[in-house]
């Protein structure tokens, strides 16, 4: 109730359920990745908890949904930036709507009860992983008592100041914090703050496990983000850092929000063409899960997996468990009509990907989709989704003895069936 209470009273609210649907706790994490491999990727397994004040029985989702989690942020940070914009954490608020929000009809706000200001900070107000817009820095000018730092803020909210603002904020990802401790004069009062701090959003997973093979759990596979800046900085992830590094002796609640992703999730009955390299194996992974429960009951449609990765010892995701399911009678063996290809493309002079590997099986492919296959791609949104389709299009070409414009329209049909579909990501 609190959390519902406290982010619908921030104005970068959504227009998604401000409740959650359920809290999970962390029951299971393990790298999936070896270290110094370049990636830092780990498997996260979570169950529901009940409570006196969350009224589900158990959670529910189909293979190929999204679960968004809203992340904690640093105490540390949270207490820097209360010292630094001398706020009383331990003073309570309460936030309304504009006349103007009202005037549009904007009628779902919070009710006047007081929140604790720390909690609303902690809940609503990216204050050290978002950067500010502009309009920051040209409001922060009108609050600096210093004259160099107004003129600098100033130039930085002018036309003329633009690129150099973007070397020095959205380069370097500057964060508000970090923004506000190099303009030491500037004290903004806390109804600015409110509306000119980024919210602090939910970030969204591919879920990585089936709900019937899973009951009352949920899997993530996630991927530690994080970079170098120009000035040598190191940033990370907020969500993604948090996740890995939480402690399993530590009861954690996590609000978490259930939704349909882009990979509907497929009949038994239809065989399936599946190319997820690196992390957008996950979705997968729950698809395999099902697939293997449902073959217990009677015959199922063969599924191909086309998996990459940089190299088989370090960041193989998931090895064991496409190995066991690549074993006789397993949904991925080709006594099942599947099959599991995996490009490994720094194991050798020259790169292969994904792609390669599917042009190695473009007649089991073609076999596929010529007895109704669905095919599902994820995985990152540069090039690998259209070289898929250039690698699909091409074999589609080769064994169904059409040109390339034909192959094209084959696959629009597809789309337009509902036998195509993509989940890519930056």
């Amino acid at each position: 109730m609190l959390i519902e209470r406290t982010r619908s009273m921030s104005p970068g609210k959504s227009s998604g359920k401000m409740r959650p649907d359920c809290f999970l706790n962390l029951t299971e994490n393990c790298p999936l990745t070896r270290p110094g491999s370049g990636k830092d990727v780990w498997h996260l397994e979570f169950e529901a908890v009940s409570s006196s004040f969350s009224l589900f029985q158990s959670i529910h989702y189909d293979v190929g949904d999204v679960l968004e989690v809203l992340p904690s942020q640093d105490p540390v940070a949270v207490d820097a930036f209360m010292k630094r914009c001398n706020l009383n954490p331990e003073a309570y608020i309460t936030v309304q709507p504009s006349k103007k929000e009202n005037s549009m009809g904007d009628t779902n706000h919070a009710p006047d009860i007081p929140v604790k200001l720390k909690t609303f900070v902690e809940l609503t107000m990216d204050i050290a992983s978002a950067s500010p817009r502009r309009y920051f820095f040209e409001i922060m000018s009108n609050f600096a008592s210093a004259q160099h730092e107004k003129e600098r803020l100033q130039y930085f909210a002018s036309p003329e100041g633009r690129d150099d603002l973007y070397q020095y904020n959205q380069k370097e990802r500057r964060t508000v914090l970090e923004v506000l401790e190099d303009f030491h004069s500037v004290q903004m009062p806390l109804e600015w703050l409110v509306q000119l701090i980024p919210p602090l959003k939910t970030r969204a997973f591919s879920i990585s496990s089936s709900n019937s093979a899973h009951p009352n759990q949920v899997h993530l596979t996630v991927s530690v983000v994080s970079w170098t800046t120009p000035y040598k900085r190191t940033r990370k992830g907020l969500c993604s850092t948090w996740l890995a590094g939480l402690d399993l002796q530590q009861r954690v609640l996590i609000p978490a929000w259930f939704h349909k992703g882009s990979l509907p999730s497929p009949s038994p009955s239809v065989p399936l063409i599946l190319i997820g390299p690196g992390t957008g194996c996950a979705p997968f992974r729950g698809f395999v899960e099902e697939r293997a429960l449902q073959s217990k009951s009677g015959p199922r449609a063969p599924v191909l997996f086309f998996f990459g990765c940089r190299n088989e010892e370090n960041d193989f995701l998931y090895r064991d468990f496409w190995l066991s399911h690549l074993q006789s009678g397993g949904v991925l063996s080709e006594d099942k009509g599947g099959g599991f290809y995996v490009a490994f493309s720094r194991d050798q002079p020259q790169k292969v990907y994904v792609q390669h590997k599917m042009r190695e099986q473009s007649t089991k492919i073609w076999n596929l989709l010529a007895g109704g296959a669905a095919v599902y791609i994820a995985g990152s949104a540069n090039k690998m989704p259209s070289d898929v389709l250039a690698a699909l299009e091409e074999i589609i070409s080769l064994e169904g003895g059409v040109t390339k414009e034909v192959a094209a329209r084959w696959i629009h049909a597809l789309e337009k069936s509902g036998r195509y579909h993509v989940e890519a990501w930056s």
